[in-house]
């Protein structure tokens, strides 16, 4: 190859990263959408693992509140219409949460003049039989979230200063406040409606002011305390918060955040096997701790320079026997089964009264409004906003994959784009790429969908994109424009469903404003 440039090109080509070539961007087959204004309409959504169906809960409100149409409607796969059925609902009520078991949607309503009255709409999303049921709970006031189970429904609530739940058993028709989950504020709280053993699992943390541990229950789905057990280290570190594993297995891996000290901030991450037993002096024999300094890429979103400056800081400290003192905030995800073992995600954020220019400072210190009241909730409607101010400033998402045990086996991090949202909620899905060794991690904005391929501790490309299509057309001129409430929800196989409201610019044609979901296929 005589020619330079040939020569050069070449050198280029070979140069390239295979998954540049490798992972094509994801399609977007199938699009709904419904002539709902946002301003006169709330759209819940509910995807069904057991047929990758969509359920949406329609509030439209067109003809006044009083007037108000409230409707579940039923798509499939391709989502095509399956049916629709009226509900009828007090006008005092109003949507808290929308969560399913199987087959099962439930839809929690609560008295805007009375809170401590509830109300609960149970649909069979298989032959469409719907019932309801009210609660007088006397005593209930604020609800964080909601989780069925055995065809009961676990509500997290606030009494006396206290973080409890109520079961509400939609059978009978009646609820109880469960003595077993009574916890002084503040404290950090996640909670798991395991269907395979079916049992509520609760992670709680507790502190003396100057250390912090872990309480785990187990309760059946009644509502009887089957197993109670602490998590704490011996060393001076302190567990903040975490997540425990789903299914019925001969390890039980409980992973989360640990402090030093201050149990503001985390310091890295801890996993322990709960089935591994305890010492003498009741630490885990199986806990084990990863500092952030040393996970691969969690320094991801810092310019280049800024992260070798932190890490040799780092080392210094360390061989002067410190360690370096971080300032970051993490929300949990739920553990994923992976292989033989499971995957962690965390989306690490900064809250909004720290502001862009104390983003960027990584010393910055200050306090979550969720933990003025000692509460991190997991779960809040789907339709809640994620970009109309910036009470919350998300940096990056870090995934680790871990064995059944607790040992870190590679971890990577998705760099955020600019997401700012008004209250704690998930932004970040993930999804198994065919095969079962890759995973995509996604995120929507806007009209844009950002992804990033994950496959175990391999570099890859945080700013990849792809737009909404409002057609199918690809010859379309339409242009998406206006995209708010938008939101990503794991669907099925490799596939994302993507929803919000939207105003679609047509040339030569009406503007429609929409509610809609779209199909985003990684097959």
């Amino acid at each position: 190859m005589k020619h330079p440039l040939l020569r050069m090109l070449a050198l280029l080509l070979v140069g390239l990263p295979t998954w540049s070539l490798a992972q094509a961007p994801p399609t977007q087959p199938n699009r709904l959408e419904l002539p709902l204004p946002a301003y006169a309409s709330d759209v819940y959504v509910q995807t069904l693992a057991e047929d990758s169906s969509v359920v949406l809960l329609v509030n439209d409100e067109k003809s006044g509140a009083m007037h108000r149409q409230i409707s579940f409607q039923k798509f499939d796969r391709k989502l095509k219409p399956v049916w629709s059925l009226p509900l009828e609902v007090a006008p005092e009520y109003e949507v808290v949460q929308l969560c399913t078991e199987g087959s099962m949607v439930y839809a929690l309503f609560q008295s805007q003049y009375t809170p401590d009255h509830l109300w609960v709409a149970s649909l069979d999303a298989h032959d469409g039989l719907l019932h309801s049921g009210a609660f007088e709970t006397k005593i209930s006031r604020t609800i964080y979230e909601a989780k069925a189970l055995g065809g009961n429904l676990f509500v997290t609530t606030m009494v006396e200063n206290h973080l409890t739940v109520m079961l509400l058993n939609l059978r009978a028709g009646t609820h109880q406040f469960l003595p077993a989950v009574y916890e002084t504020l503040p404290t950090q709280f996640t909670f798991l409606a395991d269907s395979v053993t079916k049992r509520a699992k609760f992670v709680m943390s507790q502190s003396n002011g100057q250390k912090t541990r872990l309480q785990v229950k187990q309760l059946a789905a009644d509502g009887t305390l089957l197993k109670s057990e602490f998590v704490q280290a011996e060393s001076e570190r302190g567990l903040i918060t975490a997540q425990i594993s789903p299914g019925d297995s001969a390890a039980n891996l409980l992973a989360g955040t640990y402090t030093l000290r201050d149990p503001r901030y985390s310091q890295g991450l801890f996993a322990t096997d709960l089935s591994a037993g305890t010492t003498p002096t009741g630490s885990r024999k199986s806990l084990r701790f990863y500092d952030f300094m040393n996970l691969k890429h969690f320094f991801d979103f810092m310019q280049p320079a800024r992260a070798a400056r932190v890490r040799e800081r780092g080392q210094r400290m360390k061989e002067l026997d410190k360690q370096l003192r971080h300032h970051y905030n993490l929300l949990m995800h739920d553990l994923e089964p992976y292989q033989d073992g499971y995957v962690l995600v965390g989306e690490v954020y900064f809250p909004s009264s720290q502001s862009t220019s104390a983003f960027n400072n990584y010393y910055a210190r200050s306090f979550s409004p969720y933990y003025a009241n000692g509460y991190v909730p997991s779960y809040y409607p789907l339709n809640s906003s994620n970009n109309s101010s910036n009470s919350y400033l998300a940096s990056q998402a870090i995934v680790c994959g871990f064995d059944r045990n607790g040992l870190l086996l590679w971890d990577n991090a998705f760099v955020l784009k600019d997401v700012r949202q008004t209250s704690l909620v998930e932004t970040v899905r993930i999804r198994p790429l065919a095969g079962g060794n890759k995973f995509v991690m996604a995120y929507l904005k806007d009209e844009e969908v950002h992804y990033k391929i994950i496959d175990h501790s391999v570099a890859s490309p945080n700013d990849l994109t792809v737009t909404l299509a409002t057609s199918p057309n690809p010859e379309s001129k339409e242009k998406p424009l206006d995209t708010n409430q938008e939101g990503l929800l794991p669907w099925y196989g490799s596939r994302f469903l993507a929803y919000g409201y939207q105003h679609v610019r047509v040339p030569h044609g009406q503007d429609r404003d929409v509610f809609f979901l779209n199909t985003i296929a990684f097959d």
